[in-house]
């Protein structure tokens, strides 16, 4: 059995062959044709010419013979002398150019004829002979001598043309010859070309076209596909490697539908024991695998859809995370869900994660509802220590101060230097001691909601530039570009102008704080549909990678910063005043480039919308 490799040599060998014949017999025909016309235009058109000027020499010398004996005798000597050189010129080509049999013979004739002829001419030109002495010479020796040498040249240039004519008939024959040949020729390539294209269809086409199609089927999941081998050639080949890939694909399948349904049942199993609630959504909403809590806490059962869920939040997580592909969680992850559970509350973190395919593209949601109630306890705990502790602290350590300030104004007697620099460096250390309380009770009033929060329409652009007014000399004084780049349309917000002057406080502080001399602090902002984002970048040390997610946190400070850095409130205090306005706040950095910290608020125009759909 021929392989495809075979196949083709054949048939590419078979054109290859009309080819090499079609060009050799060209180059034979070519040669030929050449030949022929060498010799027409070398060597008979030579003599033909040759012949021709003989004969016309010949005759302007007769007539130079005529002129001398009508008296014209230096007109005629003079036709005379130049025409026989002309004749002997002519007569030495054709002496060199003897192609024909019988051509030398006559071409000799010519030649001693002509010596005769010249010999002849000395009395018919002799002026002291008679006129008629003269004539007789002319006719009897001259006029004869003149017929035979240009019969002679007729007859040299008759056989000349006669071989000419014979030559071009020969050509035209051979090259009809070669145009039969070559259409014959070609002929049988056309046919062995259009032979070979039905056998390559036959041969290869149509075997994998159907392997083109089987594969097609497999694609299509149709893995117990046969595919049959007519041939023992690498199409052949291949068809058995498809069969085989088939079989290998359909244990595959049975293998991993096995593996996927026992992981299925393990997941099913181990879903009923887990603490969290957790359901896994398919792209169309169709609950496939739900948790016991998530079924008694919030109704999301298996073959049910998300969109039946009794909690809106659950159903916009799901939509959003569908929509952006991206982990979604409501108020920045802060955002708790209540529920009585056996008459007990409890508190859940909602999120929801896309699961994602190898093109990034969302597959399906798992809704995560993560118990936070004993951490919400723990906090509730922590901040009602810290308010309390904070209370207790404030008496005595306003006494202290008190106590401190009278020392130092002297009204209790003098104090000598040593006992001065001690007690202004208690104050210091007091006032800080109490600037640190106060933070701790202004973040416990906002948690707890006492603290009042006077809202209003406020501008934008008047908000950002009475906040950063007082910084003006300090970023000067630090050799740091302090700028403001707000856009021009940028519409009014709801806030608190005294609390959001904290906001901006304790952002530019910190970022003047870090930036090294020379570098750049920007206020900038932007709207959107709902909300106003303005945002505080600088140009500073930044913050490490791996420290962004606690920075917002309290008493958290980044390692390494040194002690002149605060006890981690400020950036609290930040958090706490814009999620009061219900705005959040983001932080993006990259160590040794600066760090940039945006906050949300609501725009005045859009709280008026909703205010008019009411």
């Amino acid at each position: 059995m021929l392989g495809i490799r075979q196949k083709l040599s054949l048939g590419f060998g078979g054109l290859l062959a009309v080819i090499v014949v079609l060009g050799l017999l060209n180059v034979t025909l070519v040669t030929d044709l050449g030949n022929s016309v060498d010799v027409i235009l070398r060597e008979n058109y030579r003599s033909v010419i040759a012949c021709q000027e003989m004969k016309e020499a010949l005759e302007r010398m007769d007539s130079g013979i005529l002129f001398t004996l009508l008296g014209y005798e230096k007109e005629g000597s003079d036709l005379i002398s130049k025409n026989a050189t002309l004749f002997e010129k002519a007569l030495e080509v054709e002496l060199h150019n003897i192609t024909l049999p019988g051509e030398g013979e006559k071409a000799e004739h010519i030649l001693e004829l002509f010596s005769q002829y010249r010999s002849g001419l000395g009395a018919a030109r002799n002026p002291s002979l008679s006129h008629e002495t003269r004539r007789e010479a002319y006719f009897a020796q001259l006029l004869p001598l003149f017929q035979q040498i240009k019969a002679a040249a007729d007859d040299i240039l008759h056989m000349n043309q006669k071989n000419m004519s014979d030559a071009n008939q020969q050509a035209r024959q051979t090259a009809a010859t070669a145009r039969q040949q070559m259409i014959m020729l070609l002929t049988i390539g056309a046919a062995v070309a259009v032979g070979f294209m039905f056998f390559t269809r036959k041969w290869i086409l149509r075997p994998v076209d159907r392997l083109i199609a089987s594969a097609k089927e497999i694609e299509a999941g149709n893995l117990d596909l046969v595919v049959h081998a007519n041939s023992r050639d690498e199409i052949g080949t291949l068809a058995e490697a498809f069969n085989a890939m088939a079989a290998s694909l359909r244990e595959l399948r049975r293998t991993d539908r096995a593996k996927l349904l026992r992981i299925q049942r393990s997941t099913e199993q181990a879903f009923k024991f887990l603490p969290d609630a957790i359901a896994i959504v398919d792209m169309e909403g169709n609950i496939e695998v739900a948790s016991a809590a998530a079924a008694d806490a919030f109704g999301l059962r298996a073959t049910e859809k998300i969109t039946e869920a009794p909690f809106q939040t659950v159903i916009d997580l799901f939509h959003e995370a569908v929509r952006t592909g991206r982990v979604s969680e409501p108020g920045n992850g802060r955002a708790l869900i209540q529920r009585f559970i056996q008459d007990e509350e409890r508190y859940f973190r909602p999120r929801a994660v896309p699961t994602l395919d190898a093109d990034k593209q969302p597959t399906g949601v798992i809704i995560i509802l993560s118990d936070a109630t004993q951490e919400r306890h723990q906090n509730e705990l922590k901040k009602g220590v810290i308010s309390t502790v904070a209370h207790q602290l404030r008496t005595p350590l306003t006494s202290v101060r008190m106590a401190l300030h009278l020392l130092l104004e002297e009204k209790v007697g003098t104090l000598t230097e040593k006992q001065a620099e001690l007690a202004i460096a208690a104050k210091e250390e007091s006032d800080r001691l109490y600037a640190i309380l106060e933070q701790l009770l202004n973040i416990s009033r906002i948690e707890s909601g006492k603290a009042q929060i006077n809202l209003r329409v406020i501008s934008s652009h008047q908000l950002v530039f009475e906040s950063v007014e007082p910084f003006r000399r300090a970023a000067h004084d630090r050799g740091i570009a302090l700028e403001v780049n707000l856009p021009e349309d940028l519409p009014a917000v709801i806030a608190d102008s005294l609390l959001m002057g904290q906001v901006f406080a304790n952002l530019l502080s910190n970022a003047l704080k870090y930036t090294y001399p020379g570098g750049k602090v920007v206020l900038g902002g932007q709207a959107t549909d709902h909300e106003v984002i303005l945002s505080v970048s600088d140009t500073g040390r930044g913050i490490p990678r791996q420290y962004l997610q606690n920075i917002l946190e309290q008493f958290f400070r980044v390692p390494g910063q040194g002690q002149d850095t605060g006890v981690g409130l400020g950036l609290s205090i930040v958090q706490e005043i814009v999620s009061a306005h219900g705005g959040a706040v983001n932080v993006e950095s990259t160590e040794g480039e600066g760090s940039v910290f945006t906050f949300s608020l609501q725009r005045a125009d859009a709280l008026l919308k909703e205010e008019k759909t009411w």
